[in-house]
């Protein structure tokens, strides 16, 4: 199985050409009749049905009406217009918002295909085909809110993480998150998806900028695979190897007398290796006072992906807890629309937002990977921007 690397990447979707040359929907949502939430609520069965109230439509699907408006206008013309017998136990045609509202329930909720379809009265084959419809029309609609910053956003962003933590030229945080899986006993592949903490997995590795947006994201790898090994086989490695990738302005940073020009860089944990333009703390007890601070805003600055990951798990359930038996073929793609949705509500500010917690333990069962790197280059740059904020941010 390949894992989906950027947006460059992505599955070729199966469509006529003046479909893909189509205008993308802008970001006032479509019309949603008014009755809709009352009319769709009374079918609504379970625990669910104490949320009939037009006004508690936010705590079914998490997200606001006005976000759901905008999902809807992303995905109508995919999901309304190939050939389909959507229909509830009763027969009745299931208009879009229908269909938006049972894909938003099963990704949110991370039920079962036949829970999500007792609480709405439709046939969990249904609810299988709406979800998976829903994934494809939003990979062909909806990529635009997931993409590496232009140069523009570039600064704005290296302005507020230099303001958070005095990192400068800093362009991203990087983290490794495991989705877990149920495996058959007879599945050939089962030992391949077991990862160091004898679970099986697969993995999500994703690039954030300091609201916590995803700007790169790799998944697809099994869980046995270290965070290293995926990031260098990534494209994103490929790109920064080769200079096509943080290629933004270098800044002048003076430790004593010297000079020394830093590049563009993003920052990590000690399971990723030091590079020129990814740096990891430093290790060690007992550590100078200069590579302890360091460390100190490092932490700092890195945790925004740790938030980032826990936040995406938090808000899309089904890639949260223990997913059964998944099709490992699909799940790379479910994941990356569920990393599609978090970015939407963040362009969006959907004021759901506001009332979630803030954690960084997305993987609060496994331990620290570490890397075992000796990047000569990368050490020295380290240890004179380690300096250098010594000498600007006296500890």
């Amino acid at each position: 199985m390949r894992p989906i690397g950027s947006l460059k990447k992505r599955k070729k979707a199966e469509k006529e050409e003046d479909d893909h040359n189509a205008p993308l929907p802008c970001l006032q949502p479509q019309p949603e009749p008014l009755d809709w939430w009352v009319h769709f609520s009374k079918r609504i069965a379970g625990p669910l049905s104490k949320s009939n109230d037009s006004a508690r439509f936010e705590s079914v699907f998490k997200i606001s009406r006005r976000t759901f408006k905008y999902i809807c206008s992303l995905v109508k013309v995919e999901m309304m217009t190939k050939p389909s017998k959507c229909t509830d136990l009763k027969g009745k045609l299931l208009c879009l918002n229908d269909r938006v509202a049972v894909a938003l329930r099963r990704l949110s909720s991370g039920d079962s295909l036949v829970a999500v379809g007792d609480s709405f009265g439709i046939n969990r084959t249904t609810v299988g085909q709406i979800t998976w419809r829903f994934v494809e029309a939003m990979e062909e609609r909806a990529l635009h809110h997931l993409h590496w910053p232009s140069a523009e956003e570039m600064r704005d962003i290296k302005c507020k993480f230099e303001e958070n933590q005095g990192l400068p030229n800093c362009c991203g945080a990087i983290d490794t998150t495991h989705i877990l899986m149920s495996l058959s006993t007879a599945d050939p592949s089962r030992n391949i998806w077991r990862d160091s903490e004898k679970h099986h997995s697969m993995l999500l590795q994703a690039i954030v900028d300091p609201e916590m947006r995803f700007r790169d994201i790799v998944t697809g790898w099994p869980g046995s695979a270290t965070d290293s090994l995926v990031l260098e086989n990534s494209s994103f490695f490929k790109l920064s190897e080769e200079g096509k990738r943080l290629d933004g302005t270098k800044i002048q940073v003076t430790e004593g007398r010297e000079l020394r020009e830093l590049r563009e860089y993003i920052v990590g944990d000690v399971g990723f290796p030091l590079l020129p333009w990814l740096f990891t703390p430093y290790q060690g007890k007992e550590l100078p006072e200069y590579q302890a601070n360091f460390n100190k805003r490092h932490f700092a600055t890195q945790m925004v992906a740790q938030m980032a990951l826990a936040r995406l798990k938090e808000r899309w359930k089904i890639i949260d807890g223990l997913m059964w038996r998944p099709d490992k073929n699909r799940l790379p793609r479910i994941i990356f629309v569920c990393c599609l949705l978090h970015n939407i509500l963040i362009n969006l500010e959907d004021e759901m937002q506001d009332g979630l917690p803030f954690s960084r333990h997305h993987d609060p069962d496994y331990s620290q990977q570490a890397c075992d790197s000796d990047d000569k280059i990368a050490a020295s740059l380290r240890e004179k921007l380690s300096l250098y904020l010594s000498e600007r941010f006296p500890p």
